[in-house]
């Protein structure tokens, strides 16, 4: 079955997930125009007339201006665009086909998330922030917006994955890690972390959390090694983006105080950089 229309937006659904975007410009996906067209989702062009296509470019505008769009919800200096790159269509971090995998059963909270929980869980802990109302009009549009991406995804569960296994194989430096970062990061995100004009911070007070994704090592090196420098994107080594993914990683950032309840099943990845409740149920006989 494909999706031909969206869903219901009495629960208004969506996902949005952690690290951070490099300069907040534009840039042609290394692998050039035939990959990014499979991957990059419905052209602009096939966005609806009516109150349907409102709520799509609305959902849109949220999105790429989060923070100026609902301050209330957001804590830190980061937008939803600042991780999911090209408003949701680059390779690393696309939210295209996301609406047409959920609902889906997520370890880290042991429970099935409708994609309202998924979005809402991303603006707790990414944007440092607090949950939308499920049943409001900037949820509604966020998900409308997604539905669009997704329009021509069949309906499935998420594949199984071991994008993230390779990053077990390497050992990250910390040391080395801050001279990639000196070299190649800071002239965007600042040469303490804290963001500027082009670039939003990787760490402080205004980044992301501790419960974000990319607060894991492995997610944050995949994101680096594919999209930064966001000017030179695939050019640092495999071992310069986890280098670069551990030092910054290892700076302070916000505390999330319900992170001690995640993976309550004790399976938590090995990157995870804080204890919970469930690992020592996992060491248990």
């Amino acid at each position: 079955m494909h999706i031909t229309r969206p869903r219901s937006f009495a629960l208004g659904l969506v996902a949005v997930a952690a690290l951070t975007s490099g300069c907040d410009r534009r840039a042609t996906p290394p692998d050039g125009g035939a990959r990014a067209a499979a991957l990059g989702g419905p052209a602009d062009s096939l966005i609806p007339d009516g109150p349907l296509g409102v709520a799509i470019r609305r959902g849109r505008a949220l999105l790429l201006a989060t923070r100026d769009s609902l301050p209330g919800h957001v804590g830190n200096g980061l937008r939803c665009v600042s991780c999911h790159l090209d408003a949701g269509r680059r390779a690393t971090g696309s939210w295209v086909g996301v609406f047409a995998r959920y609902p889906q059963y997520r370890a880290r909270s042991a429970t099935v998330e409708t994609i309202e929980y998924r979005v809402n869980d991303c603006f707790r802990r990414s944007m440092n922030g607090s949950a939308l109302a499920v049943d409001g009009p900037d949820m509604r549009d966020i998900v409308a917006y997604l539905w669009f991406l997704s329009r021509d995804v069949r309906v499935a569960p998420p594949q199984p994955s071991n994008r993230l296994a390779k990053w077990g194989g390497l050992t990250p430096d910390t040391a080395v890690g801050a001279r990639v970062f000196a070299a190649t990061c800071a002239k965007c995100h600042g040469p303490s972390g804290e963001g500027t004009a082009v670039a939003p911070p990787v760490w402080g007070p205004q980044a992301y959390n501790i419960g974000a994704g990319m607060a894991r090592v492995r997610t944050a090196a995949a994101f680096i090694r594919d999209n930064m420098p966001f000017d030179q994107p695939g050019t640092l080594s495999d071992q310069q983006a986890i280098d670069a993914a551990a030092f910054i990683n290892a700076q302070s950032r916000p505390d999330y105080p319900d992170k001690a309840h995640d993976w309550p099943h004790g399976d938590a990845p090995p990157d995870v950089a804080y204890p919970t409740l469930g690992a020592p149920r996992r060491r248990t006989p």
